[in-house]
C-alpha cells in the first residue's frame, strides 16, 4: 500500500497522538500539531481516503478518527521511530534481575520487571527446544539404596528426582552409572532419551541391567521434564485498567489461565521481535489485544520467549525496543551460566 508523504504524516501524527490521549483526533486538533501547514478541509479529505483505505476508523458518532489495526500495521512497519532504552533505563533493569543463573529465576525476575516497565500482562517461557541437548547427569546418594538424579541441559534448565532401587548403591555402582551416562547419555538431545531408548540400553548391559534400569528409567523422567516448557505470566491485573479491554477483559483473562493456548500462540513467534496486532492473532480472545514477542537464545540456539499482551493502543516504539534489550538481556545471563558450568 502506497502512501503519499501527507498522508504518511497524518496518519503517524493520529497514532501516536491516540496511542497519548486514548481519544479520537479531529481535523481542526490535528492541523494544530501537524508538522506542516494544511488547512482542515485538506486534512478531512485525506483522513476520508485513509478510512477507505482501512487505515482509520470512526468510533462511534464522535468526528475524530482512530487507527484502526491495519493501520497500526502499516504504522508499524513503515513509519515507526523506536526509542531506545537509555543508560540509565538499562542499568535500572540489570540490577532489577540481578545476575542469577537459574533459569526460572531470570526468568520470573524478567516477567516481573517487563509488566511493570509496560503496564501489560507479560509472558516468560522457560528454555527448550529440538536442540537442547543433557550436558550433565549427577548421581547423590542419600541413602543405602536411595539417590539422588541431576539433570543440566545445555539451556541451562536443571531437573532432580528422588530415585529409590532394590540394589545397594555401591562405589562400583556409581562408577558403572557414571561410564554409561557419559558414554551413552551427555550430549544427547532430550528427545533421545525416553523410557523405551533407556529400557534397551539397560538390556544392553547384561549383569548390570536390574541395578541400573532404575536410575536409567529415572533420567527418561528427567529428560521429560526438562522437554517440557514451561509458561509463566505476571501482570495480568494490568489489563483491567484498559477501557478498550473492558467488553472482553473475562475472556482474556480466561485465555491467560488457559495454558493450552497461549502455549500454542508463543510457540508460533518467530524471529527477533513479531508484533501481532488484533485479529492478526488467530484466537477470538485477542481480537482487541496485541500480542509484542521475542525469542532469546541461549548458548547461540532459540530457547525461549518474552513478551507482552496488552491493548491495541500500545506506545509500540517504546516497548519493542524494551521487549529486545529484556530478551537479550535474559539470553546473555543465561548463556553465562552454562558457560560457568563448563
Amino acid at each position: 500500500m502506497e502512501l503519499s508523504e501527507r498522508k504518511q504524516k497524518i496518519l503517524a501524527t493520529i497514532v501516536e497522538q491516540y496511542i497519548r490521549t486514548g481519544e479520537p483526533i479531529g481535523s481542526k486538533s490535528l492541523m494544530e500539531i501537524l508538522p506542516m501547514k494544511v488547512s482542515s478541509a485538506t486534512i478531512r479529505n485525506e483522513m476520508a481516503e485513509l478510512a477507505a483505505m482501512g487505515l482509520l476508523e470512526q468510533p462511534h458518532t464522535s468526528a475524530g478518527r482512530v487507527p484502526s489495526h491495519a493501520g497500526y500495521r502499516y504504522y508499524i512497519d513503515h513509519l515507526m521511530h523506536t526509542r531506545e532504552l537509555d543508560d540509565d533505563s538499562r542499568r535500572k533493569i540489570e540490577s532489577a534481575i540481578g545476575s542469577g543463573s537459574d533459569p526460572e529465576h531470570v526468568l520470573t525476575r524478567a516477567g516481573e520487571v517487563l509488566a511493570d516497565l509496560t503496564g501489560c500482562a507479560a509472558v516468560s517461557t522457560t528454555p527448550a527446544g529440538e536442540s537442547t541437548r543433557i550436558r550433565r547427569i549427577e548421581m547423590v546418594p542419600v541413602g543405602s539404596r536411595t539417590a539422588m538424579l541431576v539433570l543440566l541441559t545445555s539451556t541451562g534448565i536443571l531437573k532432580s528426582r528422588i530415585c529409590r532401587t532394590d540394589t545397594p548403591i555401591t562405589v562400583p555402582l556409581l562408577e558403572r552409572f557414571y561410564n554409561v551416562t557419559r558414554s551413552q547419555l551427555v550430549g544427547k538431545p532430550l528427545s533421545d532419551v525416553h523410557t523405551t531408548a533407556m529400557q534397551t540400553l539397560a538390556a544392553s548391559l547384561g549383569a548390570d541391567a536390574f541395578s541400573m534400569l532404575p536410575f536409567l528409567a529415572g533420567i527418561a523422567e528427567l529428560a521429560r521434564d526438562a522437554s517440557q516448557t514451561d509458561i509463566h505470566l505476571d501482570g495480568q491485573s494490568n489489563l483491567l485498567g484498559y477501557r478498550e479491554l473492558e467488553d472482553n477483559a473475562y475472556e482474556l483473562m480466561e485465555f491467560l489461565r488457559n495454558g493450552e493456548p497461549l502455549s500454542a500462540l508463543i510457540s508460533s513467534s518467530r524471529g527477533d521481535v513479531q508484533v501481532l496486532i488484533g485479529k492478526e492473532n488467530k484466537f477470538r480472545q485477542l481480537a482487541n489485544s496485541s500480542v509484542i514477542l521475542a525469542r532469546y537464545d541461549v548458548g547461540g540456539d532459540e530457547s525461549g520467549t518474552l513478551g507482552v499482551i496488552g491493548p491495541t493502543r500500545l506506545d509500540y516504539a517504546k516497548l519493542i525496543p524494551s521487549v529486545r534489550f529484556l530478551t537479550d538481556l535474559v539470553g546473555r545471563l543465561l548463556t553465562r551460566s552454562i558457560d560457568d558450568e563448563e
